[in-house]
């Protein structure tokens, strides 16, 4: 396959809508009295579940594209320890930082500088591809819990 294509794919992919809610709709018009909830049986909150993505995106863009990559602790610094955002401002911050964060992770895979498959150098045979991956099945994989945790909080749109 073309190399073009293959990034232009990746590209949408870490941002796929085909199968199931996007990440704009799912982190729209979340009430702030909402977002600290934890329906019943469920270990996380809107809030804790948006943040949880935001951190883990983070540390995968960093890791690959600083050199100087430092690994976070498992899970202490991947999950907030509060369920509630600390301010009605702070949902929307963490929003953007993820939106940031994803456009960055975009660039890096639609740049033909970036080798896709030479091992990430400080990684342990990782690369840029399977990290690009990585995020899009991670971030899937809690969009589909955010919507879950919405519906069963009743903020989530029935349209």
């Amino acid at each position: 396959m073309d190399d073009k294509v293959v990034r232009d794919y990746l590209r949408r992919f870490l941002n796929w809508k085909e199968a199931h809610a996007d990440l704009k709709s799912a982190f729209k018009d979340v009430p702030f009295e909402d977002q600290g909830k934890r329906p019943p049986k469920s270990p996380h909150s809107p809030w804790q579940i948006l943040e949880h993505m935001r951190l883990a995106q983070n540390d995968i863009l960093e890791f690959c594209t600083n050199p100087k990559y430092k690994a976070r602790n498992w899970p202490d610094d991947y999950w907030p320890k509060k369920p509630a955002p600390p301010d009605e401002s702070s949902w929307g911050k963490s929003v953007k930082a993820f939106e940031k964060d994803l456009k960055d992770l975009q660039d890096v895979v639609s740049d033909p500088k970036t080798d896709l498959e030479k091992p990430i150098p400080h990684g342990s045979g990782q690369t840029v591809f399977r990290e690009a991956l990585l995020v899009a099945d991670h971030n899937a994989y809690h969009v589909g819990q955010l919507v879950l945790v919405r519906r069963l909080l009743g903020c989530w749109p029935e349209t």
